[in-house]
Formats: structure tokens, sequence, C-alpha cells
């Protein structure tokens, strides 16, 4: 893609996010360089003014104007005059320059806050496929590190179309003065920026390969630290870390190259420009025979002009640092949008009649067959059902197809009747309590852990109660109490300070609190000891009756109460009945597996 091409591009990529107000930084940038350009020229008038005035013949016509311009405000002839009106444009372009300054820096902000939260948005009402497509590492690059890539990419953009119209000025004043010696430095100027067009398209491409290289390292530290304690106990580090620093040899390596094209640009301004300026001014005199004044003020506005021409060249090539950044920030938000849950449909109650499944068919990825076939089960409001059955059956499948984070690939899927394409999302898992195999612990109090955020325990004393409430009936609140600060103790991240059957009775408390219609148990007993799988046991046997309770369990005792088992094998429902009615099966698989855990 041209350079043209890629700036509109980029442009509207930041106006998606900043709207038609990011344009008034570019109206302040035009009058700023306006006011250097004209005070610079206006130099021309006071040697003039030193000289005891020029012959109006001699002049150009746009020095003839400024000369009349002056006359009318009455100080063509007076070198304080002129001075005190130089002072006053370059102090108004000092003003300008703040207020275009301070104005970036706001839209920056603005740009920060909208990415963060529109991005952290389309996150959280992400498909649940695509989230189990990516990997944690690539989410908190985009969101963390190619944001603020991003962020910053703007201020060199901005510094980029700056400079463009800095050098447009320069050379405009130029052009009046003595246009034969602006035309000259112009192409010559030209040429340089088309020969550096190749060094952009290197520099872009690093930066692309910088930005995923980002993912790829991330992915592998949040890796090695969530499994720090079995890495470490087990001596692995050494595997891991060759594959870190691959990973950070290849990124810096990136940066490095990076670095060095900016130093090549940079190292090139000066003597370039210095070069130019004395070959061009010896062709004037020499050649031309021009009069020195206005090649003088030409001189310094031609100087100015080649250094803002370098670093048009350079503010492309940082906006270029960064464009990998803003590409992949760009492209993300596209993919999340296009694979967003649906909003709306009809808001669905407490469940008052059942969860059911009609020939419910389901594959991850087609091409690699489904996963579960045929599946007619029924969950009838206020009973407690089990799914049972050995690893890789489907179960835990078939729990996130009741919370409609999996949609079935053929067949239907009802709540209270209505089916799951038409079921408003949000009212119908403000409803579900959910104890997965992997507890969900958060870097907080305890207190917060189970509340969820929702105030402060020693402010809200009606709150206090339904936290400790819900810890006793998921029998944590004796060891909340002998913690160092009771609900007030900070667990660690993803609760690192607890042992494995507190995280979970932690996680089952919170649960608890929600007060929830329908309870989904996948494994949540499995990292108990025998006492407290039996004090959670009659805390869900106390739901019976009313809240529905849908339970994956290995450990068939934890299934005894259930009202209707459900066994399942690769996929399929090969039993069905009550936990009796299969136990005394001839020839039943549940009842192989009653005899094989002595129950």
């Amino acid at each position: 893609m041209n350079t043209f091409g890629d700036l509109l591009k980029y442009l509207k990529i930041y106006r998606r996010y900043l709207g038609r107000r990011m344009y008034l930084v570019f109206v302040l940038a035009v009058a700023t360089a306006l006011a250097q350009g004209f005070g610079i020229t206006l130099l021309l008038p006071l040697l003039r003014a030193s000289q005891s005035g020029g012959d109006p013949e001699d002049m150009g016509t746009a020095e003839q104007y400024l000369q009349a311009m002056l006359e009318t405000m009455g100080i063509a002839d007076s070198m304080v005059g002129i001075l005190a009106f130089i002072a006053i444009v370059f102090v108004g372009k000092g003003a300008l320059q703040f207020a275009k300054g301070g104005y970036q820096g706001y839209l920056q902000a603005q740009l920060l806050r909208e990415l963060k939260t529109k991005l952290f948005d389309a996150y959280s009402g992400m498909d649940y496929r695509y989230y189990i497509s990516q990997n944690t590492g690539h989410f908190i690059n985009v969101i963390n590190g190619q944001v603020n890539r991003f962020f910053m990419s703007f201020s060199n953009f901005v510094g980029f179309l700056t400079q463009i119209i800095t050098t447009a000025s320069y050379f405009a004043f130029a052009f009046a003065l003595t246009w034969k010696f602006a035309s000259m430095a112009l192409g010559i100027g030209a040429i340089m920026l088309f020969l550096f067009k190749y060094l952009n398209t290197y520099v872009r491409r690093l930066s692309r390969q910088q930005s995923q290289e980002m993912s790829t390292l991330n992915k592998l530290l949040v890796q090695s630290l969530q499994a720090f304690k079995y890495i470490v106990a087990t001596n692995q580090t050494g595997h891991l870390r060759s594959g870190v620093l691959d990973s950070v040899r290849r990124l810096t390596g990136y940066i490095f190259r990076q670095r060095i094209a900016g130093a090549f640009t940079g190292a090139l301004k000066e003597p370039v420009s210095v070069l130019l300026i004395v070959g061009l001014i010896a062709l004037q005199v020499a050649v031309f025979e021009a009069p020195i004044a206005p090649i003088f003020v030409a001189l310094l506005l031609f100087h100015r002009g080649m250094q803002a021409m370098i670093s048009v060249q350079s503010g492309w090539q940082s906006t270029m640092n960064k464009i990998g950044a803003v590409e992949m920030v760009s492209d993300e938000f596209e993919a999340v949008q296009d694979r967003q849950e649906p909003r709306g449909g009809r808001e669905i109650g407490p469940l008052s009649q059942a969860i059911t499944f009609h020939d419910v068919c389901f594959a991850y990825n087609e091409e690699d067959g489904d996963v579960l076939h045929d599946i007619d089960v029924t969950v009838p409001a206020n009973t407690t059902v089990a799914l049972v059955g050995e690893s890789g059956a489907g179960k835990s499948t078939l729990v996130d197809m009741m919370t409609l984070m999996l949609k079935p690939r053929t067949g239907t899927v009802t709540i209270d009747g209505v089916p799951h394409d038409e079921v408003d999302l949000a009212s119908w898992r403000d409803q579900i309590g959910y104890v997965s195999q992997e507890t969900v612990v958060f870097d907080d109090t305890v207190a917060n852990n189970i509340s969820l955020w929702r105030g402060d325990i020693e402010e809200d004393p009606a709150l206090r109660d339904r936290v400790i409430d819900a810890a006793e009936r998921a029998h944590a609140d004796h060891f909340i109490r002998d913690l160092p600060n009771g609900y007030q103790t900070v667990v660690g991240d993803r609760g690192v300070r607890l042992s494995g059957g507190q995280r979970q009775r932690l996680f089952v408390a919170r649960e608890l609190f929600k007060q929830p219609n329908l309870l989904l148990l996948d494994e949540a007993t499995s990292d108990l000891d025998t006492a407290s799988e039996q004090h959670i046991q009659d805390s869900i046997d106390a739901l019976k009756g009313e809240v529905t309770v849908v339970i994956i369990a290995h450990r068939l005792s934890t299934v005894k109460n259930a009202d209707r088992v459900y066994v399942l094998e690769e996929g399929r429902v090969i039993e069905e009945g009550s936990y009796d009615e299969l136990r005394m099966r001839e020839n039943g698989e549940f009842r192989e597996m009653v005899e094989m855990q002595s129950v």
C-alpha cells in the first residue's frame, strides 16, 4: 500500500475512536506553522529597514504586499516597530503551540480511555468459542501492551502530520520570496522522501513482527507464572526459559533494528540540510545573480523547511514503529465485534418449568466431529439432576450449554419453553450459580470474593450478614475467622494463600451468596476432604426443592439424593433414571461404576 493510502487508513482508525474533534489539532497546527513562517518572513522588511529602506522595484510581489501591510500599520520604516510586531507574532505562535499540545494531550487521554473501555466491553461480550480459540497472553498483550502502543502512536501520527504542515508553510513563504530557490530545495527534498519509502516499509514490517512477538512472549510469561508452583517443584524452569529467551531475543532484535533505522534518519538530518543550503546558495548567487536579502531570509526558511522535511520522515518512521499495534488493535476489535454474543431477546423470569435438550448435537470444530450426539435431557425446575460418566464423556460441555455459553450445532435447548436463540442471555445468567473444577478466586479480600464487590461489609451490616450466612452454609466461616484479618484477609493471586479445599469452599460460598435459581456444580467437592465434602453436600441437600441443581460428579456418593441421574459415554446419554433404579439395573454402566467405587 502507498504512503497516501496508509495515511488515510490510519486517519480513519483514529477518527473511529476520537471523532471529528481530532481535526482541531491539525487546525491549530496550521495556525502555528503559519505564525512561525510569517514571523521569519518579517525578517526581510527588518533587513530593509536596517539599510534605510529599499527600492520597491527590487522587491518581489510578496515582499511588496508585506511592505504595504507594514506601511498601513505605520511601522514600515521603524526597526523597533517591526521587532515588536515580530515578537507579538511569535508570542501568538507560542500560545497556539501550547493550545495544540494541550488539546493533543486531552485527545490522547480520551483515546486511551476509549480503547481500553471499548476493548474490555468487547471482550466481556465475546463468544465463548472465540475465547477458547485464543490464549490469555494474547488478550493481555492487546488490551495492555498494544493499546498502550496504539495510544503512543497517536502522538507520533499527529507529529508527522504537523511536520507536513510546518514544512508546507516554510516552503510556501520561501516560494513567495524566491520561487527558483524554493523549487530546487523542494525537488531535492521530495527525492529524499521517495528514497526513504523503502526504509519506512522495512520499519513497518518490524513493527508488525514486534506486536506478534509480544503476544508470544506474554503467552509464555503468563503460563509460566500460572504454573509457577509445578514448574519450580519439578525443576522444569530450564525448558521454559529457553522458549522465553528465544522470544525475548527476537523481540529485542526487532526493537534494535527499529532504533538503528531511527538513528540513521536522525544522523542525516543536519548534514543533508547544511550541504543542500550551501550548494543552493552558491547556485543562486553565482548563476542566477539574485539579490542577497531575499536569499538570506529564504535561506532561514529553507533551513527550517529542510529540517521539518527530515522530521516528516522521522515522524512517519516513528509512526511505523508502532503501527503494528494500531493494526493489531484495530483487527482485534473487528474480530471480537464479529464474534459477539447476541443481545436482546426474550427475558427469562425465575426458572419455573424446565431446561430441555431436544436432539442436540454439538461440535467445537465440525471437522473433528461432534462431541455431543442426539442429546435428549430434561432438568425440571427445583429438582436435582446428576450427570455422571468417564472423563471426556461430554458432561462439562452439556453444562456449558445450559448456561448458553455454547450453542447447539443442531437441535434446541429451551429454557421454560423459550428456544436458546431467543433467550435474553443476561436475564438467564443472572439466575445461575456455577462452581467449576477450576476454582475462581480473585486477589482481594475474602469478603469481596464472596460478594464480588457489592459493597463494604464494615459499612453495610445487611451485606455483612449475607456474606457470613453464605460462608456458614458453605462451611467456610470457621477457617475464615482463623485467617489473620478474618473476612478482610487478602487471599492472593487465585487464592494462593489458601489451601485447595479452602479455595473451593470460598467459591461455593460466593455462589450461595448469589442465591441462584440454577446451581451448577462441576466436580464442586473434588478437592475437599471427606468431612468438608459432607458439609457442602448437606448444604446442597438443604436447597432440594427450592433450587434447580445440576451436579457433575465422579464420586457417586455425592449424587445419591439426586432426583434423576444421566449417564454419559462418548457424548451420548446411555442410561437415565433415579439413583436406585440405575444401581439395580443389571449389566448397567452405572451399576458397574457404583460397584467399582464400593458406594
